[in-house]
């Protein structure tokens, strides 16, 4: 019984960097972190979406995570990833600067988001945690990519499949 209280009260995070703020996203919806590569630019698409790559076979569209939070652009060094995610049953691959850690994140240290975090708005956050010595900032990814461009992106993938 304890076991299962454990599995609510807990969530595992993939950790990642933008600037200087640190971003958790549940562990459930990462498919995979993969280093930057070659990607194709897309026409028409929202100024973030920085084009589509073929991951194993499959097309997969790739966001900037700074440009869609309206943060200063940096170029992409060693360090920078890819964080393969699943969101509203689309694979969606977004660029952040750095991915090395996976950590529990105990429900009694989420607190809801305020207004403004790192200067991302607070509807597309879950919560922040407040961990010993750090805080973690938790994406809802649901709300980074909202409906009309997970549309757009769909359409896309299907024509280009």
């Amino acid at each position: 019984m304890s076991e299962m209280k454990t599995v609510e009260t807990e969530m595992k995070a993939i950790v990642f960097q933008l600037l200087d703020e640190e971003y958790g996203v549940d562990v459930h919806q990462v498919r995979s972190i993969e280093r930057i590569q070659e990607i194709t630019r897309v026409p028409r698409t929202p100024s973030f979406v920085k084009g589509v790559i073929n991951l194993r076979g499959i097309v997969t569209p790739i966001i900037d995570l700074r440009s869609r939070f309206d943060l200063e652009e940096a170029s992409y060094t060693e360090e920078t990833r890819i964080v393969i995610v699943n969101a509203n049953d689309l694979e969606v691959g977004m660029i952040v600067d750095s991915a090395n850690d996976v950590i529990d994140v105990p429900a009694d240290t989420v607190e809801p988001a305020p207004k403004v975090v790192g200067g991302i708005e607070a509807e597309y956050l879950d919560g922040v945690a407040k961990l010993e010595k750090r805080l973690l900032i938790l994406l809802n990814l649901e709300k980074v990519l909202n409906p009309e461009e997970i549309i757009a992106l769909r359409q896309f993938k299907e024509t280009n499949e």
